[in-house]
């Protein structure tokens, strides 16, 4: 059996893993000593991640890409010469026509940078000054899963390491009390939306002590954080080092690391069980502060409140905090349901923003803000005088970014006229992760793992730092 446990040992070593492994053998986890030897790679301007993910492709259109001559395009169906031949989904490959859609909504610009911002977000305008948007953001995706996957994995195909996981492999955890990488679900206003798989935030082939921790909405933010009833503190302390003492003793015979990581979660579950309770704990925050992030600031399981208890999960140092918003999925009815999303998470994510700044941690925690994909210019189904729906646009949309390395009050990137197609400078998704590796100081090419023959990486085999929205 030793040579199952050097094999392993070496095997991991190649890529170093084993180094980490090596630690956890000695009784010092990966996550207290900070990740990989030789990382960060260059110094870091953010030390953590707030991705605040929209699932379900919010319209650039309706939000942050302002087209005004569209208005003298309504109607009219959209030019071959700006489609190019380029593939639609299923839901709309079968229409007659393709009718061209302006926004509804009033756009205006706002602060020193002049930032154009629609009327449904007009929180987000007042921080306008202190975000970049990338108006040329593309993927490879057009439909939901596989789009969602390839910007959360790097691949659109299951099972690869989620962002959060190589993040966490790569540089460890601040805290030994909670979880270093944190993911959180909140319903849209329909209360339903595209589904969001386990796998968005796994491990993947990484060890599987790397994957998110999922926060529930109703009762322990964590399953089994609680103690049964009449099973005291004393009682699960020593059950606990009676298991680990079990566990030992079949990582001695068989060498699997992942019995070592099996004995590490144990122990941060509880840890979790003070620190947790502590973390939901609102009481000492200030009334302003609560109220800044709107009405359900207060609710469990809301945006808003996510977005609080994301600023919490900062200050005690963990890692990555993934938080989904569904529901942005308009194929009709968006000029009644975009702003029922827009009136639920515009106000959460600019309070985090103002929030984050006032404390002094936006410097160093780089906050995202961005769906899968963007919409159709044209109207997908009957297009009426009120109503009008947009399909899957996988060839531009719009992200922002704000702090931990991102210079502040930038606009990157532009579209045509029909905001169909990218008319300066693409940024495609492998950017867009080899540039938050970036402000964590970690060279994207750099970050790797051996398997299966092959060394893997986040980005695949693409991907450059978009330097120009990068602080030096």
């Amino acid at each position: 059996m030793n040579a199952i446990t050097r094999r392993h040992f070496f095997g991991r070593a190649a890529t170093g893993l084993g180094a980490a492994a090596l630690w956890s053998l000695a009784g010092e986890t990966a996550e207290a000593k900070g990740g990989l030897p030789g990382l960060p790679h260059f110094a870091p301007r953010a030390k953590r991640v707030i991705y605040l993910f929209q699932s379900g492709g919010p319209s650039q259109m309706e939000l942050f890409d302002y087209k005004p001559r569209l208005k003298d395009f309504q109607g009219t169906d959209l030019p071959e010469s700006i489609r190019q031949g380029q593939r639609l989904t299923q839901m709309s490959s079968a229409q007659a026509s393709f009718p061209v859609v302006p926004s509804k909504f009033a756009f205006a610009q706002h602060g020193q940078s002049g930032a154009w911002v629609s009327e449904l977000m007009p929180h987000t305008a007042k921080v306008a000054d202190d975000l970049t948007f990338v108006k040329s953001t593309y993927t490879d995706a057009i439909n939901h899963d596989p789009a969602v996957t390839f910007l959360q994995t790097g691949s659109q195909i299951a099972g690869r390491p989620s962002m959060g996981s190589w993040v966490v492999y790569g540089l460890g955890s601040e805290t030994e009390n909670l979880p270093a990488f944190v993911v959180m679900i909140s319903p849209g206003s329909g209360g339903g939306g595209q589904p969001l798989y386990d796998r968005l935030w796994g491990a993947g082939f990484l060890p599987s002590r790397y994957q998110g921790v999922k926060f529930r909405s109703v009762g322990d933010p964590v399953l089994y954080l609680s103690n049964p009833e009449g099973f005291s503190g004393e009682q699960r302390r020593d059950y606990l080092d009676a298991l680990a003492k079990l566990n030992q003793g079949t990582m001695d015979e068989f060498g699997d690391p992942e019995i070592t990581t099996r004995i590490a979660q144990y122990e941060m579950a509880f840890r979790m069980q003070s620190s947790v309770p502590d973390l939901v704990d609102f009481s000492r925050e200030s009334a302003a502060t609560i109220e800044s992030y709107g009405p359900d600031a207060r609710k469990p399981g809301t945006y808003a409140y996510n977005c609080l208890l994301a600023r919490r999960l900062a200050e005690r140092g963990v890692r990555f905090i993934q938080l989904y918003h569904r529901d942005w999925d308009h194929h009709s009815g968006l000029p009644k349901g975009l702003p029922k999303m827009c009136l639920q998470t515009d106000q959460p994510t600019a309070a985090l923003v103002a929030d984050l700044k006032q404390r002094g941690m936006l410097d160093d925690t780089l906050v995202i803000w961005g769906g899968e994909f963007g919409r159709t210019v044209y109207c997908q189904g009957r297009l009426t005088p009120d109503d009008y729906g947009r399909d899957h646009h996988p060839r531009c949309f719009t992200v922002w970014m704000a702090g931990g390395g991102i210079k502040p009050g930038i606009t990157l990137g532009a579209t045509d006229d029909y905001c169909y197609n990218i008319t300066d400078r693409p940024v495609h998704v492998y950017d867009l992760q080899a540039t938050i590796l970036n402000c964590l100081g970690v060279d994207h090419t750099r970050l790797t793992f051996k398997f299966k023959g092959r060394h893997f990486r986040l980005t695949d085999v693409g991907g450059n730092a978009v330097k120009e929205i990068l602080r030096s």
